[in-house]
This record gives structure tokens, C-alpha cells and sequence, in this order.
């Protein structure tokens, strides 16, 4: 039997979604198929406007469909705090605690010599400038408890060192290989209050 190359690119493409293999891509694929067409219409309608509707705040690095995101447009936020994470779901998941009213910082991603992923390839440099305010007094490195997550958090504390600032570390109520965005919310907010420093004042 031919096979359909329109079919075979679809499942290709579902393929590259984290977690999906041949088989669950082919089941995706084909439920597409079976689909109502309106529904396959607001499927491609939503992932163009993923496209050509959202971008990066150019403050912190969050997702937006403005030129900058509501964390950095709030203004009622307290501005001497900012809070590191790798991803925008890890500042959704902080978010979801409604206990943290600073700033967010979002790295889009952490150091990875495995993975070929380096400084250049991290939003860090916008952190940079960001901390050079007087109004800042304190950054909270909340990237994953992983290796390359304290890789990360390693590097900027070292880069922080010379800023008139405190450094700290979300704690270790957070389990070591976890993700920010699959803990509970109980752990997550203890992590938070027990954040510790990463260097002397």
C-alpha cells in the first residue's frame, strides 16, 4: 500500500512535540484526519498565531502578544526583587502561589555543555542590565533543581558577585531531577520561603 506523504509529514512534525513517538504521533495524526473541518481550521488558526502573534518581552524574556509582557507592566509588583527561572511555565507555576509580587526573570532555557546549550544561547545578558538598577536589591535563582539547572544557577551567582546585592537559592524542598512546573503547590511555596543565600554579603 502507498503511503501518503501529506499523512507522513504530519506525523513527522507531531514527532518533534516532547514525549511523542511514532505510535502516538500516528494516533494524533489520523484523529486529525477525523476531525471536523472547522476544528482543523482553529487548530492551524491557533498555531499561526503562536507564529506571528507571540513574542519575547524584551525586559525579561517572557512570552507576549504585546511589546512588553503584564509581569513587567505591572506596575504594582515590588521592583527590588527578581525572580530567575528557565522557563515561562516555571513563572506561571511561581505565579500560581500568588505569595511572590516581585519581578520575573526568564532564562528561556539552561547551560548545557551535553546539550551544546551556552551562555549565548540563555537570556542573561538582559538579567545583567536589569540588576545594574539601584532599585534592585535581592535575585532569587529559581531554575530546576537539575545538574544543568545549578550549572545555571552557579554561573549567574558568580556573575552577581560584584553587584551590591543578596543572591539566593530557592531550597532544597524541591526533589533533585524535578521540573518548577510539576510540583505541588505546598512545595513550591515552602522552597520559596526557605530560599537560601549563595554567597556572603
Amino acid at each position: 500500500m502507498a503511503e501518503i506523504q501529506t499523512i507522513n509529514l504530519l506525523i513527522e512534525s507531531l514527532r518533534k512535540l516532547p514525549g511523542v513517538g511514532v505510535k502516538s504521533a500516528e494516533r494524533m495524526a489520523y484523529q486529525i484526519l477525523d476531525m471536523k473541518e472547522e476544528y482543523v481550521h482553529q487548530f492551524i488558526s491557533s498555531l499561526d498565531g503562536v507564529i506571528n502573534r507571540i513574542g519575547k518581552c524584551p525586559i525579561c524574556g517572557s512570552y507576549t502578544e504585546d511589546n512588553i509582557c503584564p509581569f513587567c507592566n505591572d506596575e504594582t509588583r515590588e521592583q527590588n526583587t527578581i525572580i530567575v527561572v528557565s522557563s515561562y511555565k516555571d513563572a506561571l507555576a511561581i505565579e500560581k502561589l500568588k505569595s511572590f509580587r516581585g519581578k520575573y526573570h526568564i532564562l528561556n532555557g539552561s547551560l548545557s555543555p551535553t546539550k551544546g546549550i551556552g551562555i549565548k544561547d540563555i537570556n542573561i545578558d538582559s538579567l545583567l542590565k536589569r540588576v545594574s538598577s539601584p532599585e534592585v536589591k535581592e535575585v532569587v535563582l529559581a531554575t530546576n533543581p537539575t545538574i544543568d539547572g545549578e550549572t545555571t544557577a552557579l554561573y549567574i551567582s558568580k556573575l552577581l558577585e560584584n553587584y551590591p546585592l543578596v543572591v539566593t537559592r530557592l531550597a532544597y524542598g524541591l526533589p533533585m531531577g524535578g521540573q518548577l512546573d510539576y510540583c505541588d503547590e505546598l512545595t513550591l511555596s515552602r522552597a520559596l520561603e526557605g530560599r537560601l543565600k549563595m554567597r556572603k554579603e
